[in-house]
């Protein structure tokens, strides 16, 4: 029995939401290993749509899902999203990692400060506390879950208070001061909303992989928002690529089977960054309004372009990707031309790899597609259709093994299961 990683091989929103909920159905253990409440998935479940941006995806078909310690845990957010689950009669068989890091009231109002301090250079956060609390993790003073629940909390959280007192006050000069005891109270209270889904993760995963149980492993963002391989500055603060999941839950890379690359039918980034293919014109608006293009966690409205082959073979390669699922093919539909960046010009010369480093100088290179009207065909895909699944195969080298045709559960092609 195998242990899957679904990872993102663009700039995230690509809907591995939904495939992680359609592949959970012969799971039995769904774990999220990094990021924080910065990313949220959504699961469109009959008449039902629930935004997750904590709880793994394969809450709804009764799995046991688990928090890996390369989770940054708001703990507000996640008991309101506990209860949310709950009340809709959803089940929720949960384990928190005690060694993931805590995002505190303090990081939000940090985040936020830092940001806008940076005038031009901003990187526009979420502001939800992502950075800060990375920032504290790797710095050594960060309050982790474990903490939390056992009440050896406060002398830290004191110190942290006082400190980001003086960070806003002297150094982004920002008239916001935070009141320690008010915090403390939270932390009390989140104690208490915790206590019992705390437990050991990385043995729960390394014990049910030994057993021969699915495993799935889910993350949040995407390849090209990683910290490391990314397209730094404009990133996340964690690592979302396949090797994070090793890192963020605590499994041995050679217990891996599969890594399943989730590529939309176009691309999509929100905030700022070079994005070669982006479109400027009717169709970006058409990509945005029809798929939706609007952040789960922020609402904020994505920026739209063709689909970019050199990323996902860049992805491929960081991730060791052994097959692909392509979303949001409906969206394309009424389109009369389609394209897809093949490669790119890049100091005078033709290439098909990426220099990550200098994407903001990359000109596409296009190969243009009949569009079509209706995806599909009594039931079966468009030969137009066909023919741009075949494309990015035939560029990619790595097969299409899931396809979306709409955002419900039921409207997936299943060409070969990664089980």
């Amino acid at each position: 029995m195998p242990a899957v990683i679904i990872v993102g091989t663009q700039w995230g929103d690509e809907g591995k939401g939904k495939i992680v909920d359609y592949c959970s159905k012969q799971a039995d253990f769904v774990v999220r290993y990094q990021g924080g409440t910065n990313a949220g998935h959504t699961i469109v479940l009959g008449e039902k749509v629930f935004k997750l941006r904590l709880v793994p995806s394969g809450v709804f078909y009764g799995n046991k899902v688990l928090i890996g310690s390369g989770v940054v845990v708001d703990p507000e957010i996640l008991i309101k999203e506990i209860n949310t689950l709950t009340t809709s009669g959803v089940d929720v068989d949960l384990i928190v990692s005690g060694k993931a890091h805590v995002t505190l009231p303090y990081h939000p109002i940090l985040d936020g400060s830092w940001d806008k301090a940076r005038g031009r250079g901003k990187i526009g956060t979420t502001k939800r506390g992502i950075g800060p609390t990375y920032t504290d993790k790797i710095s050594r003073r960060g309050i982790r879950v474990h903490d939390l629940v056992n009440n050896t909390y406060e002398e830290r959280v004191r110190w942290n208070v006082r400190l980001a007192n003086k960070i806003l006050q002297y150094v982004l000069e920002v008239d916001h001061r935070l009141d320690v005891k008010e915090i403390l109270q939270q932390c009390s209270r989140w104690s208490t909303g915790l206590q019992r889904y705390v437990g050991n993760v990385s043995q729960t995963i390394n014990d049910a992989i030994e057993a021969k149980r699915n495993v799935l492993f889910e993350g949040a963002q995407a390849t090209f928002l990683d910290i490391d391989h990314g397209t730094y500055p404009f990133v996340t603060s964690s690592n979302p690529i396949a090797g994070g999941a090793c890192v963020g839950v605590g499994v041995g890379p050679t217990k891996i089977d599969q890594v399943l690359g989730i590529c939309k039918a176009y691309t999509t980034r929100v905030g700022k960054g070079p994005f070669p293919t982006e479109l400027d014109d009717d169709i970006g608006i058409h990509l945005q309004e029809i798929g939706k293009e609007f952040g789960t966690v922020t609402g904020r409205p994505r920026r739209c372009g063709w689909l970019d082959l050199n990323m996902i073979r860049y992805a491929s390669m960081i991730n060791g990707l052994t097959s692909l699922a392509l979303t949001k093919l409906d969206v394309l539909n009424g389109l009369e031309r389609l394209r897809i960046c093949v490669g790119y010009r890049w100091r005078g010369e033709n290439i098909t790899s990426l220099p990550i480093y200098d994407m903001g100088s990359c000109e596409p290179i296009y190969v243009e597609f009949e569009g079509w009207e209706t995806l599909l065909d009594g039931g079966k895909l468009c030969s137009e259709a066909k023919a741009y699944i075949a494309k990015i195969e035939e560029e990619t080298g790595l097969q299409i093994d899931y396809i979306s045709t709409g955002p419900k559960r039921v409207d997936t092609i299943c060409r070969r299961s990664v089980w």
